[in-house]
């Protein structure tokens, strides 16, 4: 397996799929970084679109900072952060609670005019079993389409909103602990179905399952036969990864050409990971 690990002057990746995802070896992020370290992490995140970290004892403040390095953090509009770090969120499921947190394929707040340019999810209390995290690659979908559907998506722009039944479903139980201002708010934007990535340059699937309601200037019931398409074959397995949590484990993804989706299938047990996000640009 060797010949596969990427040796990077600091540290070494090895993919976890064909498609998306590596494991980030050798670094101490209770270290300092300095910023050609962190350059080169960037660097394997733009290849592999999400990067992940094992064993790393880093509290919230360190947490933040290590987020910091690579971009502003934003606060997340519906719950509010951790008790001296607003801009951490909890992502929490009790074991009493039958609906996990964010629990459908999506990318973070596509329903804002500048979505996130990425998020970074560090494992607080993981359960004995089950929690696992999907990524998949939107690149890959975008390019495994005909040149016919391409050229079609291409004029399209889709209507991301906030309030969608099955996400809003999934915030539930933390709004009603930890609810912001915005609580009641609806956020409702148009962004390109077909996103180009500003530092790639790469093109990319920007609809999701989670906050596309519709294409503009076309009725919900028109638009579904085509989304209920594309919802599918961007998440097809080849264009996954699967990821398994422990405590101080890090995931930091892309949100630009990344979807991800929690999976729920741990009833009865606490799960508790730490969420900071980055400020983005709009969609072009």
């Amino acid at each position: 397996m060797s010949e596969y690990i990427t040796q990077y002057k600091h540290f070494t990746v090895q993919p976890l799929s064909g498609a998306v995802g590596a494991i980030v070896h050798g670094l101490d992020l209770t270290q300092p970084l300095n910023a050609e370290i962190i350059a080169e992490i960037r660097a394997a995140w733009l290849i592999h679109g999400v990067v992940f970290f094992r064993n790393q004892s880093l509290p919230p403040a360190a947490f933040q900072a290590f987020a910091e390095r690579f971009g502003k953090v934003i606060e997340y509009p519906f719950v509010k952060g951790i008790d001296g770090f607003p801009m951490i969120i909890p992502v929490l499921k009790r074991p009493h609670e039958r609906n996990n947190f964010g629990g459908i394929w999506h990318t973070d707040t596509a329903y804002l005019d500048e979505p996130p340019m990425a998020t970074m999810l560090i494992g607080r209390e993981i359960p004995p079993y089950g929690g696992d995290t999907l990524f998949a690659n939107a690149y890959a979908a975008y390019e495994a389409l005909s040149s016919g559907m391409q050229q079609m998506l291409a004029g399209l722009r889709g209507v991301n909103t906030s309030a969608k039944a099955d996400v809003t479903k999934t915030r539930e139980d933390r709004i009603k602990e930890s609810a912001t201002d915005n609580v009641k708010k609806e956020y409702v934007v148009e962004h390109p179905v077909v996103r180009t990535h500003p530092e790639t340059g790469r093109k990319s699937l920007y609809v999701n399952f989670g906050h596309t309601a519709r294409f503009a200037q076309m009725t919900e019931e028109e638009s579904k036969p085509l989304l209920d398409f594309l919802f599918a074959h961007q998440t097809r397995p080849e264009f996954t990864c699967r990821f398994s949590w422990a405590e101080g484990s890090i995931a930091f993804w892309d949100n630009r050409c990344v979807l991800h989706n929690p999976v729920n299938d741990y009833h009865g047990f606490q799960r508790l990971l730490h969420r900071v996000t980055l400020q983005g640009d709009r969609p072009s």
